[in-house]
């Protein structure tokens, strides 16, 4: 009994620490309005291609402005009008935060194939 009680108390500790590493590198994301954020592109075959094909193809695109919050991990996008056809509605996990002055950033050649 002695033993398995020192392997518990051993898994216990082993735990903690993994737990402990896990959550140093997670963050609670969270966006104000008027704030700019990256909106996530999807390679996905045959629905948009964004200038560049295959692994050259940007993963994120924009910056575009928080226009609004819809609950607590849905946030609305002013999107361009090349965009006009995406709804502007995205999950939190589809946008990274914009670092940087946004009017520095470059216009990407949008093309839809279908």
């Amino acid at each position: 009994m002695e033993k398995v009680k020192l392997i518990q108390e051993m898994l216990k500790t082993t735990q903690s620490c993994q737990k402990s590493y896990t959550y140093v590198r997670r963050m609670e994301l969270e966006f104000e309005i008027d704030d700019w954020v990256y909106l996530k592109v999807s390679p996905m075959k045959g629905v948009m291609i964004f200038g560049k094909k295959g692994k050259l193809s940007p993963r994120y695109i924009g910056p575009y402005r928080i226009s609004k919050r819809i609950g607590n991990v849905a946030y609305e996008l002013e999107l361009p009008q090349e965009l006009a056809a995406v709804h502007p509605v995205f999950h939190i996990s589809m946008l990274k935060k914009c670092m940087r002055d946004p009017s520095l950033s470059y216009q990407l050649n949008i093309l839809v194939s279908r």
